[in-house]
């Protein structure tokens, strides 16, 4: 004996009303629903026919307390920007920007997993057993050290000392070389020691440049001397102890991610005019998280006490993800970038810009959003103006291409 299914034995409940005449009680008391349950597969039955009577979806219509649309479009352009900024820089930059009312950081962290921007299962556990600390006024202490990775168009690469003070986060020092040695090293001390003045105190690695501590005999290098003869006292940090110098390692992921040392500079003066322009915004205008987002110049030039507060894990950087095409929240469409890289969806016009000119881009449509792929890479969301329905013109599944070239220069390997 065949088993019925859900919507035929809805069929046989409406026929049993309409066709012999039985009551809706007694119809719903034999199929053990409430009579609210048969009067609304009827309203069903008589507007949209047999199948007014399959499943519907459970979704809410709307949900009052749900990230506006506007507003996620906005999130969703900024972590596309900056993907090195977390659902708390986010609501900083929102509440900036004159956004009412500002979403919590949990939303704008759910916003941020719905529209695939983060991966969740990518999220570390704090490590409790790293102990914080931080000098109580500015020029007490600041951290230096030496950092690679800037390629010049002749080939060449170019370091950088970098030092920033423990109280503050102020840079104090990003001065470009070409080699890591003693007496380059120490012209960018001796600039940064003009420009602010003599800290009490300098905490550096034990690179041969900073000390000659582990020479054999022991000798005292330039920097120790400089450090010396102004009244500086030299902390070192013990050897592979990294996390003793963890301000200046996270000045230089900032430096990084968001100043972009992967691309290639024209030569050693113009990425050092670059380099300053970004410290100084670094300094006067990004805010920082452990400082309870003040910039570094509001406590470097007006100091004032420390507030302890607990450790933060690192910021999620990872790039977004495809949604997989088994979702039932959406839905994909392909289609053909114009040759001014404009795309069409439901007759909603979006310009994604003249490198994605005549290339076939993966369009993921949801109720409120569009998010357009090309391969992996996510180049644009947007809100939806439309409410019609979206044709397939291709593959519902569209297949991973490769991204759209960057404009930043990549590095020779």
């Amino acid at each position: 004996m065949r088993e019925l299914s859900v919507t035929e034995q809805r069929y046989r409940a409406v026929l049993a009303v309409i066709s012999d005449g039985e009551t809706v009680s007694s119809v719903a008391a034999r199929y053990g629903v409430h009579r609210k349950t048969v009067h609304g597969w009827l309203a069903r039955y008589e507007c949209e026919g047999l199948e007014g009577l399959a499943d519907r979806s459970h979704r809410p219509r709307s949900c009052p307390h749900q990230i506006d649309a506007d507003v996620e479009a906005a999130i969703a352009t900024m972590r596309s920007a900056h993907p090195g900024w977390g659902p708390r820089r986010l609501v900083f930059e929102l509440a900036r920007a004159g956004v009412d009312p500002v979403p919590s950081e949990s939303a704008v962290y759910r916003a941020l997993v719905r529209l695939n921007l983060i991966d969740p299962s990518g999220r570390r556990r704090r490590d409790r057993k790293w102990k914080r600390w931080e000098r109580g006024v500015p020029m007490e202490l600041w951290q230096m050290d030496v950092v690679g990775g800037f390629v010049l168009a002749d080939g060449r690469r170019a370091k950088a000392l970098t030092g920033v003070d423990d109280h503050s986060r102020f840079c104090v020092s990003a001065h470009l070389m070409l080699r890591e040695s003693s007496p380059n090293v120490c012209d960018g001390l001796a600039a940064a020691l003009r420009t602010y003045g003599v800290p009490g105190q300098i905490l550096t690695d034990n690179g041969k440049v900073f000390t000659g501590r582990y020479n054999r005999p022991p000798v005292e290098v330039l920097f120790d001397r400089i450090c010396r003869e102004n009244g500086i006292e030299h902390l070192h940090t013990q050897p592979r102890s990294p996390t003793t110098t963890g301000k200046i390692e996270r000045f230089h992921r900032a430096l990084r991610t968001e100043f972009r040392t992967d691309r290639i500079f024209g030569d050693l003066a113009t990425a050092q005019a670059e380099l300053d322009a970004w410290v100084h915004d670094y300094n006067h205008n990004r805010p920082h998280q452990a400082l309870d987002m003040a910039t570094p110049a509001a406590r470097f030039l007006t100091g004032h006490d420390a507030a302890i507060t607990p450790l933060r894990p690192p910021a999620d950087t990872g790039a977004a993800h495809r949604p997989d095409a088994s979702r039932s929240d959406g839905t994909w469409v392909t289609r053909r970038a114009s040759a001014v890289g404009v795309v069409c969806v439901s007759w909603q016009q979006v310009c994604l810009g003249v490198a994605a000119a005549g290339r076939p881009i993966d369009v993921w449509v949801t109720e409120s959003v569009l998010q357009f792929y090309d391969g992996d890479q996510l180049l644009r969301t947007q809100k939806r103006d439309s409410t019609g329905e979206v044709r397939v013109k291709r593959s519902s599944a569209p297949q991973r291409r490769p991204r759209v070239t960057a404009s930043v220069t990549d590095q020779p390997t």
